[in-house]
């Protein structure tokens, strides 16, 4: 049955070959003829399409989508294989599902999908967004070099927030460094002087105060110095955040829209918060172990062991290897005190403090400090051990260290020692014909017991024969073959003999290749040895305007004459 648009008769709400469900359904129902004509409306659509009627033709009170589906319906057979069709109704996301019914009729339910859609597109628009905050993480905590970690934030927010993005640095001086980024083009960074009033919320947002809504932002009365270099077109739309640190503000991030972009929403608002979050916090980040970096590297250079050369004509040499390879520093120490001039003594301190990393290395540079500040008393070793002791007994520090002092001087071709052990291995000399010899110094702790108890030895080198200083770590290095055994005295013995007559960097670079081919890969503790040689006679040395018979000294100020 049909009805004609010009009918008076208005037809029952229920038709008997539908049934009653259709009427009482909450989804809009439309039941249209073979020829275009609503024969049948239910409450639901009546509210959807206010202005349809009963007998009112199809196409004249829905939208053109709705209309060609049914078209379709017609041209092919009668059971609803042509399918849904979808589109927009009054602002409406609606699928239409065709029912035939016979007689041509078709009945169309109409399934108000908006909220369904809005829900998977604000759905998607979190998995993406989560999706980059999770890059942007990835790509920022990657770097610690602040530099390279404000580029990548820049870099990051033009790309997925915006066409342009400035990051503001806080100031240093009267200066604030700036990086600029534009989506798809490169990345600059400038330090400039700024007036920093004259964007709206920025000066607030380097002071860690949260952002003023993008709406209260004039685009048009942004600063020059905030557009970056090849921006198209004016400036439609502005974003300042800050960028919160770990307790102290990381600087601030602008983000700029053109004319002939959507302008940012509040979500994209919400959204430039949380980028901001993550970048405030992979640079304070750098930022702190830049500053880290710089303290302990400033710090570093009073622990490490120094660099020993030539001085008044004898020669030094140190070599150092911590108990892991990563780290720089320990409870192994050595030092050299050249006398003000060659008629003086040379003070050197070699020493192992109980424990290895860094809180041996603090009371190794402790030790280091008190032993430089007692150097004019350095001509008597017991005096120096006892002062050094009872500065270590009232420490916080309750670690003990064992000690070797020895006093050198260069006498004619020839070198004069004076040995004194505090409770650390005895010294080893090598003479000219290879034999290795122990100086019979020994002592006691420094800083377990009241007193040091310690004897000093005087011994001479001659022309090309070696005294060598050297801690347990060498001697107590576990490998060999089957990985378990010590390098022992023995073998430190006999590699130190064979070392007979070369020069003392010589003989160190050779005990520290030895074990460390026995050690392998095994673990080891703190090493160090210094090696004081008698040159071998057959030049002269240059030192503070004299010249000396001996080898090379290598010191500052002193050359060799052939």
């Amino acid at each position: 049955m049909s009805v004609s648009r010009g009918s008076s008769a208005r037809p029952p709400d229920v038709d008997p070959r539908v049934g009653a469900t259709w009427t009482e359904a909450p989804c809009p129902v439309l039941v249209v003829d073979r020829y275009g004509g609503l024969v049948r409306i239910n409450g639901a659509a009546r509210a959807l399409l206010p202005d349809a009627e009963c007998g009112d033709r199809l196409h004249e009170r829905v939208p053109s989508w709705l209309w060609g589906a049914h078209q379709r319906m017609g041209e092919g057979p009668h059971d609803g294989s042509l399918g849904t069709a979808t589109g927009r109704i009054n602002g409406r996301f609606v699928e239409a599902h065709p029912t035939p019914v016979g007689e041509g009729e078709v009945v169309w339910w109409l399934i108000d999908e908006t909220d369904r859609r809005l829900a998977e597109t604000a759905l998607s628009n979190a998995r993406l967004r989560s999706e980059i905050l999770s890059e942007v993480s990835s790509a920022l905590l990657s770097t610690l070099n602040v530099p390279r970690c404000t580029e990548v934030a820049a870099s990051m927010a033009a790309e997925h927030l915006a066409e342009a993005a400035v990051l503001v640095a806080p100031p240093q001086g009267r200066r604030h460094p700036l990086t600029y980024a534009r989506r798809g083009g490169p990345v600059t960074q400038v330090t400039r002087q700024v007036d920093v009033s004259g964007v709206p919320g920025l000066a607030e947002a380097l002071q860690g105060f949260p952002p003023v809504p993008a709406r209260w932002i004039d685009p048009g009365a942004i600063p020059d110095w905030v557009i970056p270099d090849g921006f198209s077109g004016a400036v439609g739309s502005v974003i300042v955040t800050p960028l919160p640190g770990h307790g102290v503000p990381a600087g601030a991030l602008i983000l700029l829209r053109s004319s002939t972009e959507q302008v940012f929403t509040e979500g994209e608002e919400v959204f430039a918060r949380l980028f901001a979050a993550r970048a405030g916090a992979a640079l304070s980040a750098a930022r702190l172990y830049t500053e880290q970096a710089t303290v302990t590297a400033t710090l570093m250079q009073e622990l490490l062991p120094p660099r020993l050369t030539g001085v008044h004509g004898v020669e030094y040499a140190g070599g150092y290897r911590a108990a892991k390879d990563h780290e720089r520093v320990g409870g192994d120490f050595y030092d050299v005190h050249p006398g003000a001039d060659p008629s003086q003594e040379t003070l050197v301190v070699l020493g192992d403090v109980a424990g290895k990393g860094l809180d041996a290395a603090v009371l190794t540079g402790k030790i280091r400090n008190t032993l430089h500040a007692l150097l004019p008393l350095a001509g008597n070793h017991q005096r120096v051990l006892d002062l050094l002791n009872g500065a270590l007994l009232t420490s916080r520090h309750t670690r003990f260290a064992t000690l070797v002092l020895a006093s050198v001087r260069r006498r004619g071709g020839q070198v004069r020692l004076r040995l004194t052990s505090a409770g650390h291995l005895p010294p080893l000399i090598t003479r000219a014909d290879g034999t290795v010899e122990e100086v019979a110094t020994q002592g006691t702790l420094v800083g377990a017991l009241p007193t040091v108890k310690a004897r000093t030895v005087e011994t001479v080198l001659s022309p090309g024969e070696t005294c060598l200083l050297y801690t347990d770590g060498i001697t107590e290095a576990r490998g060999g073959p089957l990985g378990d055994e010590l390098f022992g005295e023995h073998r430190l013995r006999r590699a130190f003999g064979e070392s007979a007559g070369i020069p003392a960097e010589a003989v160190v670079e050779r005990v520290q290749m030895l074990v460390s081919g026995w050690l392998g890969t095994g673990r080891h503790d703190d090493m160090a040895a210094v090696a004081i040689s008698a040159p071998a006679t057959g030049a002269l040395t240059l030192v503070g305007g004299h010249a000396e018979a001996g080898g090379h000294t290598g010191g500052p100020g002193s050359r060799r004459i052939t």
